[in-house]
């Protein structure tokens, strides 16, 4: 287009068309306003005032409604269900059926044995060591399940022998020992930093990477938590969110609980049940405190694609914790044992955290795990200091003060006495039973499955059990069976919750179920007939 001086180009358009844009903006705001002061003509300044106070405290609440950790129809569905146990003859059949679920899980986890009952006040004379040995024999009685002939998944994962023998022996040598006085107890705080070195070479750490020892599994993902969750706060992040597989273990639930932070379940693929790496990505924001995978996850013994997810971490800046609590150091051993694995630590760029258990598949007694890092930068945010505490400058690395001892040194030597060779076996074997037993159903194997005949004893079982279950499949189940299949149907969650908080109730009960005479009964009637069904 041609003027009679000049070319119009397409740099004066664009000029001139903003023009229009703010004159056509000016014109609308004044429309407005004109608008809000018409309306507001007849009212007293009071009556505006009233009205933008109450419009600011709406919005304000209703902001704190919408936006919470817990989503809008969770909380939709909860309070539906509490309206409806308020409904008399619908609440009373409700309860009445909680109760027996509760009676029944006090019988299965509080009955004693005939003659036997609890003590609840201190010997006015304190017994000798014959007595108190004498009555731990006692208790022992109490066990039923034969964990040490590999009748039970996960739980125990070695138990032998000698390694017991052992393990008495160091925890004695230190069971007073705290390495919350590392001047009084050096040697302590020496193995402790060992086996924090020894977990880092086997995870291919590099010469920065660090760790601290925790009570377990738990501890170790809380500590991560806290960790990322301050250094969230430190970058300006308000609300972190931590993104994790719907198959992500339930400390990263409780993690997110104690420390306000947000979870975010990602989907698994159908085929893998893998995490949606493509799903993990559409949730990632400027919220998102950590990423987190599973090396493998509990639910199905799956490791998630850690190598996919570190170039999300990355590619966004995101530290990325990988979960190998459950496997960590049987995995850790595969390929040395002849099972190649895809990379899952850190020689995978992008993972800055790690959790791993000694006292499972490293065979340490139980109250062990390790938290390791790749960077001491990372560390240091899970470090609590009180530096002005009027008792002193308080610190400590992880969730608890004092710490026993006696714990740490026993897996310092159970990791000493089992030795890269003695762990490479035991993975070894482990897989092969596995393997074994994976052609009729998949349990968590542990090293007392892979003693002779085990294995197929199990699985022969298996099928004996399923073969009384077909014959008669509409009877009803009994004792925790019965609760574990209530629970899962369920739409109340809130309901699970209680009977959860009944059997954690059950734990710490010293009184004798009313029911346990008929109890002791059915069962010495259960216990004569076939013993594999049982």
């Amino acid at each position: 287009i041609y003027s009679s001086d000049k070319l119009l180009t397409k740099s004066y358009f664009e000029s001139y068309a903003l023009e229009v844009y703010k004159e056509m903006l000016l014109l609308y705001c004044e429309k407005a306003r004109q608008y809000v002061n018409s309306q507001c003509a007849d009212l007293e300044p009071w009556q505006i005032i009233a009205a933008t106070l109450l419009l600011t405290v709406g919005a304000v609440r209703a902001k704190a409604f919408l936006f919470q950790q817990e989503s809008l129809t969770s909380r939709i569905k909860k309070q539906a269900f509490r309206l409806i146990r308020k409904i008399p003859f619908i609440g009373s059949s409700i309860q009445k059926k909680l109760n027996k679920a509760l009676d029944d899980m006090s019988v299965s986890v509080c009955t004693l044995k005939e003659g036997m009952s609890y003590t609840k006040l201190l010997p006015a004379q304190g017994l000798t060591q014959k007595q108190v040995l004498d009555s731990i024999r006692q208790y022992q009685t109490l066990n039923e399940v034969q964990w040490t002939k590999g009748k039970v998944s996960g739980a125990v994962y070695w138990g032998d022998e000698k390694l017991t023998e052992l393990l008495v022996k160091v925890y004695g040598e230190f069971a007073w020992s705290n390495p919350l006085h590392p001047d009084i107890f050096p040697g302590v705080r020496k193995m402790e930093a060992e086996v924090v070195r020894m977990a880092c070479t086997l995870f291919n750490g590099g010469p920065e990477s660090c760790g601290t020892v925790t009570s377990g599994g738990t501890e170790s993902i809380l500590m991560a938590c806290k960790a990322y969750r301050d250094m969230a706060y430190e970058r300006g992040i308000k609300h972190p969110e931590i993104i994790a597989p719907i198959s992500v273990h339930a400390a990263f639930d409780k993690a997110a609980h104690y420390f306000g932070m947000k979870l975010i379940h990602i989907p698994l693929e159908k085929k893998t049940m893998k995490v949606d790496v493509k799903a993990m990505k559409r949730a990632i924001s400027k919220n998102t405190a950590m990423l987190v995978c599973s090396a493998p996850q509990f639910p199905h013994g799956i490791v998630d694609p850690i190598v996919e997810v570190g170039k999300l971490a990355e590619r966004y800046n995101i530290p990325f914790h990988v979960d190998a609590c459950l496997g960590g150091f049987l995995i850790v051993f595969m390929e040395k044992a002849g099972f190649k694995l895809e990379p899952f630590d850190f020689r995978v760029k992008g993972v800055t955290s790690i959790s791993a258990d000694t006292h499972k598949y490293g065979y340490a007694p139980k109250g062990s795990s390790v938290v390791l890092y790749s960077d001491k930068k990372y560390r240091h945010y899970q470090f609590f200091v009180a530096p002005d505490w009027q008792g002193g400058i308080y610190a400590s690395p992880s969730m608890a003060g004092s710490r026993p001892g006696g714990i740490i040194a026993a897996c310092w030597a159970t990791m000493m006495h089992m030795g890269e060779n003695g762990y490479v076996d035991a993975t070894r074997k482990v897989v092969q039973t596995t393997r074994t037993i994976a052609a009729g159903i998949h349990i968590c194997v542990t090293m007392r499955h892979t003693m002779p005949g085990v294995a197929e004893h199990f699985i022969n079982d298996v099928k004996e059990g399923v073969a009384v279950i077909m014959k008669n499949p509409k009877e009803k189940t009994t004792g925790m069976g019965a609760i574990y299949g209530m629970a899962q149907t369920i739409p109340d969650r809130s309901l699970v919750t209680e009977i959860s908080c009944g059997f954690l109730d059950c734990l710490y009960s010293t009184e004798v179920p009313k029911v346990q005479k008929n109890h002791h009964t059915s069962k010495r009637n259960h216990m004569n007939g076939s013993s594999k069904t049982h």
